[in-house]
């Protein structure tokens, strides 16, 4: 429980804060999350602080309460928020591949894959299957997987996988803070680290939530204690002064801006007046553009950041489109008034202005490769207007691209071998299909080989499927930049594994999207 007091608040920090070292990193660690929390490693405490020890008393015969756990209870590694009936993946997926290994794996997978690949790749970070057989109760493969979804800036769903495991442990209590500070829930991140007896907030944490809290004298004692102990870093020091007292450095220069602040760091700076624009930042913070009280403009970007990665669904980027008139030209803009016209068009059923208008918005969501997002929008009802010419051919790819590529791909006679090469993908069958180029002749080899590369036969044989999944999207992502060879493994992979539909969609966004090289 905390000490408001401000004399007793400085003998509890001495007793509670003098061991600031941490116990050893996890595996999985990103380099940007706030040291909000620290785990004592035993230094001594200066003997004259620690209390004399009571005299033990017996209030009975019974025994002391004892907390018994089973050693054979579930593994955090297990948990998920997607059960297999959803996912379609086996309960054993993880199989006997080594923690270790899978974490690097998840982590080694580029950002920058296809659509298709980060929905897959979503899809392994929340399932719900057993852990790996060497599971332990450090937890190190949930630890990799909430890591990689903050790295993807999937910020609620981050959020809720460490809300099925609870916040009491250290290191899940700092990414559940953190990601709290990112999304403006600093007020309950603060309620519940009061409330947390077991995990020891470290000085700059401590004294941002008391000073949050209305307990300025607290947040100042424990700021003086900090520097007495030398705990905290002149930068730190800097930050906090000004955190606590603006008034005093109203004359003084701003403070230098921290290249890669944590969230904590990132929200004081904020609170002294001087914010930090998120876009050179780690791509969770785009997260806290979306707060309503940041500009419009600023929220667009960030939601054209996070849609992109797949960690915001599409419509709420398009109602942000949607809510206002352009304030300028150029950049963000022109996606704005070009969207909001099509969007117009769209509902007014004008054939001839869709015609026209189409090939600007897609030219100008493809320059920040938001365009799957509007065929997820879009796509399927583009598809099924009486658009002739270009337009009509242009709409029937971005259908392509959409959750409905096998029914739009259905509805369509081929008006060109380029076409049905096309039709062939979406419908799984490419039998009697002509590849246009030497990228589709890669996906051909990958779609009709007979037999696996023999060191996936070996990984499936031996119980390791997820590892053989993540490895065949690293060789797709790589195939991507250049080496079609890859393209032709990982496809055939993805199809022996029962991952038809991912094989399609990564095979027509290979085809349509702009990714090559």
């Amino acid at each position: 429980m905390w000490i408001s007091d401000p004399a007793r608040y400085g003998l509890c920090s001495l007793l509670c804060l003098a061991t600031p070292a941490f116990a050893e990193k996890p595996l999985s660690a990103i380099d940007w999350l706030s040291q909000s929390v620290t785990t004592p490693v035993g230094l001594p405490v200066p003997p004259a602080l620690v209390p004399p020890p009571e005299p033990g008393v017996s209030t009975g015969a019974l025994p002391e309460n004892i907390t018994v756990q089973s050693i054979d209870g579930p593994s955090v590694d297990a948990v998920g928020l997607l059960p297999v009936s959803v996912t379609g993946l086996p309960r054993d997926l993880w199989g006997a591949t080594p923690t270790a290994d899978l974490v690097a794996l998840l982590m080694a997978e580029q950002l920058d894959a296809l659509p298709a690949i980060r929905r897959l790749i979503y899809t392994l970070l929340l399932a719900e299957v057993d852990p790996p057989i060497d599971s332990d109760a450090r937890g190190q493969l949930f630890l990799a997987r909430v890591d990689r979804l903050l790295d993807m800036g999937a910020l609620d769903q981050a959020k809720a996988m460490l809300e099925q495991v609870g916040s009491d442990q250290p290191e899940t209590f700092r990414r559940w803070f953190d990601v709290s500070l990112l999304l403006g829930d600093e007020d309950q991140a603060c309620r519940t680290m009061r409330a947390m007896p077991n995990v020891a907030p470290t000085f700059p944490a401590r004294i941002f939530c008391l000073n949050l809290g209305g307990d300025w004298n607290a947040a100042a004692v424990t700021l003086q204690t900090a520097r007495a102990l030398g705990y905290i870093t002149a930068e730190e020091d800097a930050l906090l002064s000004r955190f606590l007292d603006p008034e005093l450095f109203e004359a003084e220069p701003p403070l230098p801006q921290p290249s890669r602040p944590s969230p904590l760091v990132w929200r004081m700076m904020e609170a002294i007046g001087q914010p930090m624009a998120t876009n050179p930042l780690p791509l969770a913070f785009a997260q806290g553009d979306l707060r309503p009280t940041t500009g419009w403009k600023a929220q667009i970007e960030a939601a054209e950041r996070l849609t992109r990665s797949g960690a915001l669904p599409p419509n709420r980027l398009q109602g942000l489109y949607d809510n206002g008139k352009p304030a300028a030209s150029g950049g963000v803009w022109d996606r704005v008034a070009a969207m909001q016209v099509f969007d117009r068009a769209l509902q007014a059923g004008d054939v001839a202005r869709l015609a026209e208008k189409l090939p600007v918005i897609w030219r100008q969501l493809a320059e920040v490769e938001l365009e799957t997002a509007f065929a997820e929008l879009y796509g399927e009802n583009l598809a099924k207007l009486p658009l002739a010419g270009s337009a009509g051919a242009l709409a029937f790819r971005i259908g392509l691209l959409s959750p409905a590529y096998e029914t739009v791909a259905l509805a369509r006679t081929p008006a060109t071998s380029d076409e049905g090469f096309l039709i062939g993908l979406a419908k799984g069958d490419l039998a009697g299909a002509t590849p246009p180029d030497g990228l589709g002749a890669a996906i051909r080899d990958g779609w009709q080989a007979n037999a696996l590369p023999p060191d996936y036969v070996a990984l499936i044989e031996a119980g390791k499927l997820g590892e053989a999944i993540l490895r065949a999207t690293a060789l797709i992502t790589e195939g991507a930049k250049g080496n079609l060879g890859s393209i032709s493994e990982g496809l055939a992979v993805l199809r022996a594994v029962g991952l038809e539909e991912t094989a399609r969609r990564t095979a027509l966004e290979l085809m349509l999207l702009e990714r090559r090289g």
